[in-house]
């Protein structure tokens, strides 16, 4: 109760006194002050953003929603709007850059999501070559004798046809399933090895998918920005989407055999508190989550 009663009082009243006193004694707003700010991207950008929402200005308001390209009139809108010489090329560099991330995970969350929605359909050709395309990356010294078949449980499917597998994430599961293994060709053959182990072995496709779940659900909740904002100077892409889910899968299988679980029967658990632990390591703004035994080109 006192701690929303002191959020209240903060954001309504005292923030506001506080901004002035600051830029009295500084001779500089709110914005040049975060964007003075040195070491990594992501503690200015976040600041930025919290900065620009809760502004009581629109045109500082509307900055976080505003398109790629129309970024560069609203960094010289805001200038404007906070009396900040046009000529100050530091500043606008900065602010520019800030723009691109936060406007851009925005987007980025939009077209994760969009092909998340996208059914799997085994009457689309470009489905059905990506599921052959996974299938070979990952078993190349044997053939796959038909499109349904048991041989589908060899890489952690759970029956016979693998589209019934993708009803949660949709295509956004198959694509990142491919990324990693075209990719990173070396490592997931090794992990599909590991995950048939006699004792902790695990569904490989099936946890990819799952993995792909918590990839998703850290973008959407918010938690991905620091790893994005330092990983990536501007528009974050889908490309650095898969990347992370990479990072996730790799890291995962480490996990699974640090942790030596009883039983498959315990995979929720386990999953759960490695999803604490990189929701624990996406709370250090310096953080860049990327693997560290990229497979060589």
């Amino acid at each position: 109760m006192l701690a929303s009663l002191w959020g209240f009082l903060y954001s309504r009243c005292l923030r506001f006194w506080l901004k002035w006193l600051v830029r009295l004694l500084t001779g500089k707003c709110e914005l040049q002050r975060v964007l003075e700010a040195r070491g990594r991207p992501a503690p200015t950008a976040l600041r930025l953003e919290r900065s620009l929402e809760s502004s009581k200005s629109k045109v500082l308001r509307n900055a976080v929603h505003v398109d790629e390209a129309d970024v560069e009139k609203c960094v010289s809108d805001i200038m404007k709007e906070k009396k900040i010489e046009q000529r100050n090329t530091g500043f606008k560099t900065k602010l520019h850059v800030c723009l691109l991330q936060i406007s851009g995970y925005k987007k980025l969350y939009l077209n994760v999501e969009s092909l998340r929605k996208v059914p799997y359909d085994s009457d689309n050709k470009e489905h059905e070559e990506q599921l052959i395309e996974l299938w070979n990356l990952l078993m190349p010294h044997e053939s796959l004798k038909a499109r349904i078949s048991k041989q589908w449980c060899d890489i952690g499917f759970q029956g016979d046809d693998p589209k019934t597998d993708f009803r949660g994430m949709g295509m956004l599961g198959l694509v990142n399933l491919v990324y990693f293994s075209k990719h990173y060709t070396e490592e997931a053959r090794q992990i599909l090895s590991r995950s048939n182990h006699p004792k902790l072995g695990y569904s490989y496709a099936i946890v990819g998918i799952n993995l792909t779940e918590m990839a998703y659900s850290l973008l959407k909740s918010g938690a991905l920005k620091p790893h994005l904002y330092n990983a990536v100077s501007g528009l974050p892409q889908l490309e650095h989407f898969h990347q992370f889910y990479c990072y996730l899968v790799y890291e995962f299988d480490k996990f699974w055999f640090e942790e030596e679980p009883e039983s498959i029967m315990h995979f929720n658990q386990y999953r759960e508190k490695f999803h604490e632990k990189i929701k624990g390591l996406l709370l250090d703004y310096d953080v860049i989550l990327t693997l560290k035994s990229p497979a060589k080109p």
